[in-house]
């Protein structure tokens, strides 16, 4: 199971590194990098969200690899500066699923300059099959309420 744990790690440091490129690219030149492909081959064929708004099934689709720029562009327009990995707590299900408890701390610079930061976890449900990981299902609290609490949007 130390290996999994290994596993899961290095997948999720590949999902902050792409967020990362996605507000800000590899250098202040470049600009930002949305990652389409990285993002689509996180995810299942088909996932599930949950969340304080309901839950939704998605495709891995079209319309799924058109979603993926418009979510990184609305994160870059609240000002979002930062979204790290603080924790992850990896607990195996059985030998093909894995969940994963990913403790982000984020930063974002409000209208009026001062930045601030939200701390909060997603749940993630990982299928690992032929030495892949897939995402087939996450679940968060209510983010958009935290980011309004915070001033952010």
């Amino acid at each position: 199971m130390d290996n999994i744990d290994k596993k899961v790690r290095a997948f999720f440091q590949a999902y902050e590194d792409r967020f990362m490129r996605a507000l800000h690219g590899d250098n202040a030149i470049e600009g930002p990098v949305d990652d389409v492909e990285g993002t689509v081959n996180a995810f299942a064929e088909h996932f599930i969200e949950a969340s304080p708004a309901g839950v939704q099934v998605g495709n891995n689709d079209e319309t799924f690899r058109k979603m993926i720029p418009k979510g990184n562009d609305f994160y870059r327009s609240i000002g979002t500066k930062r979204m790290k990995i603080r924790d992850i707590i990896v607990s195996p299900l059985n030998e093909h699923h894995v969940m994963a408890t990913v403790h982000w701390d984020s930063c974002y610079q409000k209208k009026n300059g001062t930045e601030i930061s939200i701390a909060f976890p997603v749940i993630y449900l990982l299928q690992h099959l032929n030495g892949d990981l897939k995402i087939f299902a996450y679940i968060t609290g209510d983010e958009q309420g935290a980011l309004r609490d915070a001033g952010v949007v």
